[in-house]
């Protein structure tokens, strides 16, 4: 074999050497925690689960919150795909473009945009106490399910709505006519026509939020209150409150059977929506005419904009507003670290500190994803070599960062991998996050180039190396730049795992946030809100940059 053959085959095998030591090795050191003590099989852990009635009631809980969750997310969430299916109207694209903003901001951001518009010091509360003359805020939601839910619909509506209304748009209209023509409507139009055509849409959609809401972390850590502990919760309290590691090992490894079991289903009904080569959403949709139709998309429209706008607009004007009036102070305080402060860096440095661990986990994920798209999409090998290295590399995606989080504290910890106190590990987290979405990103451009482009450069005398660069590269450079985004937002809105790995002069903006909110006083409110606002900017920004790359049909999202 020669010696470039050898290079490339030891260039391909950096990912599976990465994704070796800093996944599976924390999560089989979860397992050994669980299992295992002193060389010896032990359950205890399990046992303790299974017996203490805390933590039979934690899973529970974990499950009814995001069972409702769910449900309440596909019930909004099919009327609005009826009328993104439906109908034409102005502005059709651009909002369900910006519906999926929500999904891409950091849980501490949303948190914030809640407690912004409907907190004890939000905006609604302060408009109903001056309105009223009452001596307390009417609206009393934190700590509660009901602001889980409802943060929780807020984060997943999108994907609901998308993935429903795009396979909607891809079946024929004709059923569904021959059904009115023989005078179904209404009700029976939708239980015996549109619900059975939509069920595997609403089946996938329903398992995929489903597997969201149960790994669930920022959300109730910042809004729930103790009685509201879910399984990730527990899993955090655990291990850094009470350093309980076996019991906090055996809770992870219950989410994560849980969460492999879950995203196995999804990917069954994933391959069922699967649908090519049929009606597409121009055919389907009209233009608005009755005014039923008018009332109705009205209605919908109007339920979305609320409900994934104006806690952002919100958190956006809070952040300007100090006793009435208009300021830029707590913008100007971002740079300052009073006397006194719980944190141990200003969030100016946070921020500085956010933008380096972004671009190097950039670097990183985009480096090993690149090579990990190659080895799944490489020419000339097994298909099953594909069928088992893809879903391999994105379990990552399967897997709570809290759990990933907590196998690092206890994997990484003693040489030859002492990495707890080094820097580098806050990058290493954020990239086994952001791989999966720059794989993701890149391989549908690699399998797109077809084999006659390489066989043509061969004939006229390119090496491997002039062929990649010049014929290779510049087709899947919109895949590499989509990529890159993702993982940079990522990594600049990332808290589950931050929360476990990063050390109090290496915090980062989403932990400053948290802990900003968790200090009394109207000074660190104003800054979290301000440093939020900051955040939320960032995340747009990226995601209209992969928005506008994506209309040229690149990546599996």
């Amino acid at each position: 074999m020669s010696v470039r053959k050898l290079l490339w085959y030891g260039l391909l095998l950096v990912p599976l050497i990465f994704l070796s030591i800093f996944f599976f090795y924390p999560l089989s050191s979860i397992f050994s925690y669980s299992l295992i003590d002193e060389g010896q099989l032990d359950i205890s852990g399990f046992i303790t689960l299974a017996t203490r009635s805390l933590y039979i009631e934690t899973l529970i809980r974990t499950t009814w919150q995001a069972i409702l969750s769910t449900v309440f997310t596909i019930a909004l969430a099919l009327p609005s795909a009826y009328v993104f299916t439906r109908y034409r109207f102005r502005g059709k694209s651009l909002l369900l473009s910006l519906s999926t903003l929500p999904f891409v901001l950091p849980t501490v951001v949303v948190a914030t945009a809640f407690m912004a518009l409907i907190g004890p010091r939000g905006f609604l509360n302060e408009w109903l106490v001056s309105l009223f003359m009452l001596d307390e805020a009417p609206i009393q939601l934190r700590g509660t399910l009901e602001i889980i839910i409802i943060v929780h619909v807020f984060y997943n509506y999108a994907i609901a709505l998308r993935m429903i209304a795009s396979y909607w748009a891809n079946q024929s209209a004709h059923i569904e006519e021959a059904a009115q023509v023989l005078g179904a409507s209404g009700k029976d139009l939708w239980l015996r026509i549109r619900l059975p055509i939509l069920q595997p849409a609403i089946f996938a959609a329903f398992i995929l939020v489903f597997i969201f809401t149960f790994t669930s972390f920022g959300v109730v850590l910042i809004l729930g209150d103790l009685q509201f502990m879910t399984l990730e919760v527990q899993i955090y309290y655990q291990a850094q409150n009470l350093f309980n590691l076996p019991l906090a090992a055996a809770l992870s490894l219950v989410q994560i059977v849980t969460m492999l079991l879950m995203m196995t289903l999804y990917t069954r009904l994933q391959q069922r929506i699967a649908t090519s080569n049929l009606q597409s959403s121009q055919n389907v949709a009209k233009a608005v005419k009755t005014w039923r139709e008018k009332v109705y998309l009205f209605i919908n429209l109007a339920i979305m904009i609320v409900l994934l706008f104006t806690p952002l607009l919100a958190l956006i004007m809070r952040s300007f507003i100090r006793d009435g009036s208009f300021t830029v102070l707590y913008y100007q305080r971002l740079a300052q670290l009073d006397d006194g402060s719980v944190l141990a860096i200003s969030p100016l440095d946070a921020t500085i500190n956010s933008l380096k661990v972004a671009s190097i986990t950039t670097i990183i994920a985009v480096g090993l994803g690149l090579i990990t798209a190659y080895l799944i999409a490489g020419r000339n090998r097994p298909k099953w070599v594909s069928q088992i290295l893809d879903p391999v590399f994105m379990l990552p995606l399967a897997t709570s960062a809290v759990t990933l989080g907590f196998g690092f504290t206890i994997a990484l910890d003693e040489p030859p991998l002492d990495l707890r106190a080094s820097w580098w590990i806050i990058p290493i987290a954020h990239t086994l996050i952001a791989i999966p979405f720059v794989i993701r990103s890149v391989l549908p451009a690699i399998r797109a180039i077809p084999d006659n482009l390489y066989e043509a450069s061969a004939i006229l005398g390119a090496s491997p190396f002039r062929t990649w660069w010049f014929v290779e590269l510049p087709l899947i450079s919109r895949g590499l730049i989509v990529g890159a985004t993702f993982a940079f937002t990522v990594s600049m809105g990332e808290f589950g795992a931050s929360l476990f790995v990063v050390r109090a002069n290496s915090a980062t903006m989403p932990l400053i946030i948290y802990r900003l909110l968790g200090q009394p006083g109207i000074n660190n409110y104003g800054q979290a809100l301000a440093m939020s606002s900051l955040l939320m900017l960032v995340c747009a920004v990226s995601f209209v940059a992969i928005e506008r790359i994506r209309q040229a049909g690149i990546g599996e999202f």
